[in-house]
């Protein structure tokens, strides 16, 4: 009487479940860091502490739009500051440990190595912003968008930009520490042109319109659209004034995606320089 056959699977997991389960692998080593966790969710509250406690919005004119500025400040720091700089430092580290490349050896592909790595830091990026929001309903500060879709796709299209923008900068960024130094020029300019610290159209003309240009300043201009009705030169606009200016910020961050996507395809490392 011969043994009876034991099945073998001809094919492994879906790349939604190596993608899933990558992200969580990720996202338990992130959780073991307490003092990421820490920074993750104190950062975000001491923004919205210092609301009361520099009595911003106490100003008349200011009350009624405090809450949609600062979650348009949160987006445009997180994306920047968290998501780009702690994405480049990862994937960075993780290249000159050679994580990346022995993960690739296996039945993972590119695009879910990378997005299995980057899970922890754009599921992150999200809940700081949402406890932003959050934090001023709270206070009694909470945004009124004039339209809601625009945020939402400002931030889930600045942190995919970020992403890929992570990607193609760790071909001249040679190890972690390195990072502080070659993120510094996206840092700077997107802090100082993106419209997060004052509107561009106090800036000579030429000057204004290269900085809407640069890869946050759509971002920023959309989530000011959706949550004050405001265009790039300070206007208020009612709901069909918001998608009268959008179709220009939404053609540029979709221009920037595509330029994203090509230099990370073409300059991402998966093993160091030797």
């Amino acid at each position: 009487m011969s043994a009876p056959t034991i099945p073998i699977p001809t094919t492994g997991p879906s790349r939604a479940r190596r993608t899933l389960a990558l992200a969580g692998a990720e996202t338990r080593l992130f959780l073991r860091n307490r003092t990421a966790v820490v920074n993750s969710v104190v950062l975000p509250l001491l923004l919205v502490a210092a609301v009361p406690t520099l009595g911003i919005g106490s100003g008349a004119g200011d009350a009624d739009d405090i809450g949609g500025r600062l979650v348009v400040t949160a987006v445009g720091v997180t994306l920047v500051y968290l998501t780009y700089y702690n994405l480049l430092t990862t994937f960075v580290a993780r290249r000159e440990e050679l994580v990346l490349q022995r993960m690739r050896t296996g039945e993972l592909t590119g695009p879910e190595v990378v997005l299995g790595t980057a899970a922890p830091t754009l599921l992150i990026s999200v809940g700081q912003v949402a406890v932003v929001a959050v934090g001023m309903t709270v206070l009694g500060q909470a945004p009124s968008p004039v339209d809601a879709v625009l945020p939402l796709v400002a931030l889930a299209g600045g942190a995919a930009l970020m992403l890929l923008l992570a990607a193609a900068s760790t071909a001249f960024t040679r190890s972690a520490e390195s990072a502080q130094i070659t993120a510094l020029p996206l840092l700077v300019a997107s802090s100082a042109l993106s419209g997060l610290l004052f509107p561009l159209a106090v800036l000579p003309g030429p000057l204004a319109t290269a900085a809407r240009l640069l890869p946050v300043s759509p971002v920023v201009e959309l989530a000011r659209l959706g949550l004050l009705g405001r265009t790039w030169d300070g206007r208020e606009v009612d709901l069909a004034g918001v998608w009268a200016a959008a179709p220009l910020p939404l053609a540029l961050l979709a221009g920037w995606l595509i330029v994203g996507g090509w230099a990370a395809r073409r300059w991402f490392r998966w093993a160091p320089r030797r």
